[in-house]
């Protein structure tokens, strides 16, 4: 999303799902109990009015299954914002759902309201994984909903998980292949948090469920971006949306951290680092260089890039200074010698 462009987000939590996933309480993640009305449609567009005008603006559903709630319901609430999309405040209409929630009549209706973009939880691509979690759908049904939904001309949003119960960081570098493979036109990348008053969180306290802690979620996804950047598709959210009720006590566990995707882009640059210093003598001082814009992400929170580079290689002094290179490069600017090497 560039900076002209804003969403405006509608919480329908838990609303229309059929399935208690095990790591799933909407209420929580999103702070919102209450379902969604026409008239709390209404009140978005109400609190919209104060973002810069001539922006692009995107009213998006989230938070339920929203395909899988009564007919009536989806009218109602698509009849109130088609009417702002009508009137041109609004640029376009976005909405989540279930892959076991679409087929040609539902997108048939979406396309009457103005719906453009479709977000499906495909959350992995293996069966057995997908069955643990209670997700209720295979992965088959996300094949056949997303081909649906590009047939028809939608945009189509794919979001995983990593770290649920039964997989691994192969297991989701295997669904991040499948579902590149789909062409979708983003994704949503959210390692598993255990939220309280779920089943995961069950599991979780009883010892049948490893915490997939926030330096795994950061491992893994360090994997699983540059596949999707290599294939041209963005990851334009990684990790939970923080929330005061999450960050007040709702996450008892678990990848959850305000700033993830800073970790992991921070990790990106560590990986890239060790393939640079791989080598070098200990006791050397090093000065590596990137885009001045992200000096911080390779130097890492409180410093953590440093220190672990500088004690697994034994250097003297490492650098980070900033270089005329495209953002996400590093290269190697100096390396000097311990003295009794000179």
């Amino acid at each position: 999303m560039s900076a002209r462009e804003s969403i405006i987000p509608v919480f329908v939590p838990h609303w229309g799902c059929p399935n208690d996933c095990v790591f799933c309480n909407q209420r929580r993640i999103t702070g919102q109990r209450e379902p969604a009305t026409a008239q709390t449609v209404t009140d978005a567009m109400k609190q919209a009015a104060a973002l810069p005008s001539g922006a692009k603006r995107q009213l998006a559903f989230y938070g339920g299954s929203f395909t899988a709630i009564p007919e009536e319901q989806q009218e109602a609430l698509l009849t109130a914002a088609k009417s702002y999309l009508d009137a041109g405040e609004l640029t376009s209409i976005r909405l989540s759902t279930r892959p076991d929630a679409i087929d040609g009549a539902v997108l048939r209706r979406l396309k009457v309201y103005g719906v453009q973009t479709i977000e499906l939880g495909a959350q992995s691509m293996d069966d057995r994984v997908l069955a643990l979690a209670g997700r209720g759908h295979t992965a088959a049904d996300v094949e056949k909903a997303s081909r649906a939904i590009k047939a028809a001309g939608f945009q189509l949003i794919l979001q995983m998980m990593t770290g649920l119960p039964g997989d691994s960081d192969e297991g989701a570098v295997e669904t991040a292949k499948k579902l590149i493979a789909l062409r979708p036109d983003g994704v949503r990348i959210y390692p598993t948090v255990i939220v309280k008053d779920t089943a995961l969180c069950d599991l979780w306290r009883a010892g049948l469920y490893r915490e997939h802690s926030v330096e795994d979620a950061v491992r893994v996804c360090a994997r699983l971006l540059p596949l999707f950047e290599a294939a041209g598709i963005p990851v334009i959210r990684l990790g939970l949306n923080p929330t005061e009720e999450l960050s007040g006590g709702a996450a008892v566990g678990g990848a959850y951290h305000p700033a993830l995707g800073e970790l992991v882009k921070s990790r990106l640059y560590r990986n890239r680092a060790e393939a640079l210093l791989t080598g070098i003598e200990p006791g050397s001082s090093v000065s590596l260089g990137v885009n001045g814009r992200e000096l911080s992400q390779m130097i890492g929170q409180h410093r953590d890039n440093l220190c672990w580079l500088r004690e697994k290689y034994g250097l003297r002094e490492l650098k980070i200074i900033s270089a005329p290179v495209k953002s996400g490069e590093i290269c190697r600017l100096a390396v000097e010698k311990p003295a009794e090497m000179v």
